[in-house]
């Protein structure tokens, strides 16, 4: 069986039947196809929305992750939507989407941890990177070398990204970073950076910030854990004390860094929205709700399962409006639109509201051990829950992004 941008782009043409096919028969190669009995007991064990490993968990997840990556990447299938040149095939996204679908229907080591560079800071690059940052990070990002972060959110500068304070200061070809960033899921793994910083204090909002990416093991990066009420430790404060970084690793034009958060944003919600990657994309799955109402004598309560109807519908909705915005967008290879913003703001409540109705039926089981099966682990989810209303932009200024770039609504008066 040959591989490569060639032989997937002729079963793309071919429909997306034909590429289906072709995809499961290759992953089948490299790992078994879960049964539904497999899927279940996997997602009982892990159903928190962020992940928490002990130190030697996450170095064992991280060389299996990238030694599948690099597999996918000899097959030419690590980057479908990407330019073939850099390992892609240049493909239509809805094919990247039908690849996650699959391999998720197999037992291969999970991604999770690349995700960040794969889905959002490498599509960034290659939309805003010079050739050098294209030719240091493209491949090693697909090829699982090189694992990137988002450095942007900041104490004083949650989802208000205009207002970040980390500054850099030009030096003839370099700049120098100075500041502290917060949130930074894997920074403490990560081999490159994300970065917004001021550029010009005095200007403008919307037009004071650059975008650089930073070497995560340059002199002066200092990375400290933050630790979550539920134990782990996926977080991370990131001090940025006098880094040196090349021109060549500035994104975009100078000042003009907010149109390149931008284009990461709006990766980044399409990436969340339609759950690419993640270990618990399943975790809406009415068979298993199902089931945990009769397990629990619940199956007839007239309450629950209207709640758990409601849910249904609104997770298909969400689902499939999700699919054709992105599907809208992504055809000519377009930076996605501000419209993906109402399927991460549409996930984030359904999260809140699963968490809702595991609560209702498990009430204090959700919260203690009681040795009972099926009922504890889901503490990881209600307790998570609430992190999706703040992680890739708060609910609040993704409705402002709804209501002002979407539905053309009056800006929302500043505070002053």
């Amino acid at each position: 069986m040959t591989t490569g941008a060639e032989h997937w782009q002729a079963l793309a043409d071919a429909g997306p039947a034909c590429f289906t096919e072709g995809v499961s028969e290759f992953i089948g190669r490299y790992g078994p196809r879960r049964s539904a009995a497999d899927r279940l007991t996997s997602e009982l064990e892990d159903v928190a929305l962020f992940a928490e490993k002990t130190p030697e968990e996450e170095t064992a997840e991280i060389a299996a992750a990238r030694g599948w990556q690099r597999v996918l990447y000899q097959a030419g299938l690590a980057w479908l939507s990407g330019p073939v040149p850099f390992g892609g095939a240049e493909l239509p996204w809805r094919f990247e989407n039908i690849f996650h679908s699959v391999e998720q229907q197999f037992t291969v080591p999970s991604r999770r941890c690349l995700g960040i560079g794969t889905s959002m800071v490498g599509p960034t690059i290659e939309k805003h990177g010079t050739t050098a940052a294209k030719e240091k990070y493209l491949r090693p990002i697909y090829r699982g070398d090189a694992i990137a972060c988002e450095l942007f959110s900041e104490p004083e500068a949650g989802s208000d990204l205009a207002n970040v304070r980390t500054r850099a200061r030009r030096d003839g070809r370099r700049w120098i970073l100075n500041g502290q960033k917060i949130w930074t899921s894997g920074a403490h793994y990560s081999d490159v950076g994300q970065a917004i910083c001021r550029t010009s204090p005095d200007a403008p909002r919307h037009h004071n910030a650059s975008v650089f990416l930073v070497d995560m093991q340059s002199p002066g990066v200092t990375i400290r854990p933050l630790r979550q009420m539920t134990g782990g430790a996926l977080f991370n404060q990131v001090f940025l004390d006098d880094v040196v970084v090349d021109d060549d690793f500035r994104l975009g034009e100078i000042d003009d860094g907010w149109a390149v958060t931008r284009t990461t944003l709006l990766f980044e919600r399409r990436s969340i929205a339609a759950g690419e990657g993640r270990a618990n994309t399943d975790v809406f799955r009415m068979d298993r709700l199902v089931q945990l109402l009769r397990d629990q004598g619940l199956a007839e309560d007239p309450v629950l399962r209207r709640q758990l109807v409601e849910l249904y519908i609104r997770v298909e909705v969400a689902r499939l409006a999700t699919a054709q915005a992105a599907g809208h967008v992504a055809e000519g290879g377009a930076v996605p639109g501000p419209e993906l913003s109402a399927g991460k703001l549409a996930l984030s409540d359904n999260y809140g509201r699963l968490a809702d109705f595991v609560s209702a039926v498990l009430g204090p089981k959700a919260a203690a051990d009681t040795g009972e099966p099926g009922c504890y682990p889901w503490s990881k989810l209600v307790l998570g829950a609430i992190g999706f209303r703040i992680a890739g932009g708060t609910d609040e200024i993704i409705r402002n992004i709804i209501g002002e770039r979407v539905l053309g609504l009056p800006r929302e008066p500043a505070v002053t």
